[in-house]
């Protein structure tokens, strides 16, 4: 008798550990692309959303079966260890049952005998919904579920780890858009030291006009006395017809109107400025009004886009991309070394 009580309180405790070890898997896909699918008429996706608002009852009844195995086997452990051995059994089962249910071969075990096992208890919970209702203790899936984002780096980072569904472009949009409001102009704009420019007094002859062209920008500043002091744009692509032959100023074929824009604006502000004002080529200044940068409008939006959108083979006036490439040759003599 003694040893049948032995072997019933371990089959009692092994059934704990297994229970206790039973994790029901939730579809991959939420309940909004579940119920999207089953529109449109993917029974698959019908199988997998029946299951799913199942889950929760399921859960339910596990936890009943765990509170009654435990009832089980403090009862046992009385009845096989007598009161002062079986209480401190009983007690010790409770504390550590969960912990040792996450042994990896019981909760292989517990995963085996479940696969095997759900169908006949999804069964049971569509044949028996008044008694899995009444045991009901963990909250079903609604079909309204909505996925909560509490922020929008949450959504940055999903959108991020989405395999299959977007396009690396798709991706990149998306996030550079979710952190467009808070990029400041000074990220993104050609720094000062990098600004190429054109002084006010500079006669446009051809050889001069062939240098600027060389550049590769479409539109430069015109500096008065220095970078700090500029006085206008010079827009490269309208000196194409001027008379060669009478060479005039960079001041008289400037446009005299200049835009500022604070470094500690951000670019949606800066994209709500180029689009009012039908400029291209913003100044950036500091808080004393000093040339810190030049910002385009392509600098802008290719940090909306997260991407560059100018052809190799197109004029173009990305000052940042230009100055990158062709980075000026000061100091630089056939024996020189950097320290």
């Amino acid at each position: 008798m003694q040893v049948y009580l032995v072997v019933l309180t371990f089959i009692a405790f092994l059934l704990l550990l297994v229970m206790a070890a039973i994790r029901p898997k939730h579809s991959k896909l939420n309940m909004f692309e579940l119920e999207r699918r089953v529109d449109q008429g993917d029974d698959n996706a019908k199988i997998a959303l029946a299951r799913e608002r199942q889950i929760g009852d399921v859960v339910s009844l596990q936890r009943v079966l765990i509170a009654v195995l435990q009832v089980l086997v403090v009862l046992l452990s009385e009845l096989t260890f007598g009161l002062y051995i079986g209480i401190p059994i009983a007690f010790l089962v409770a504390l550590l049952y969960g912990a040792i249910a996450r042994v990896w071969f019981i909760k292989k075990l517990a995963e085996w005998l479940y696969e095997r096992c759900e169908k006949y208890i999804l069964e049971f919970i569509k044949g028996a919904p008044v008694l899995v209702k009444f045991l009901r203790s963990a909250p079903m899936s609604s079909g309204s579920h909505v996925l909560h984002i509490d922020s929008r780096q949450e959504l940055q980072h999903l959108v991020a780890e989405s395999a299959g569904v977007l396009t690396p472009e798709e991706k990149k949009l998306i996030v550079n858009s979710l952190s467009f409001n808070d990029e400041l102009v000074s990220k993104v704009m050609t720094p000062r030291h990098q600004i190429d420019f054109v002084k006010k007094t500079e006669f446009l002859g051809p050889l001069t006009l062939d240098d600027l062209h060389k550049l590769g920008h479409s539109r430069l500043p015109v500096v008065s006395r220095d970078i700090d002091h500029i006085v206008g744009v010079l827009h490269l692509d309208g000196l194409l017809a001027l008379d060669i032959k009478r060479s005039t100023t960079a001041e008289k074929a400037m446009e005299p109107k200049v835009f500022y824009i604070r470094e500690n604006q951000t670019l949606q502000h800066a994209l709500m400025a180029f689009l009012s004002t039908r400029h291209y080529l913003f100044i950036v200044i500091n808080s004393d009004r000093e040339t810190v940068g030049l910002l385009t409008l392509e600098d802008v939006i290719e940090a909306l886009l997260g991407h560059k959108i100018v052809d190799e083979y197109e004029s173009h006036d990305s000052l940042r991309a230009v100055a990158s490439r062709s980075l000026r040759k000061h100091n630089h003599s056939e024996k020189h070394a950097d320290v």
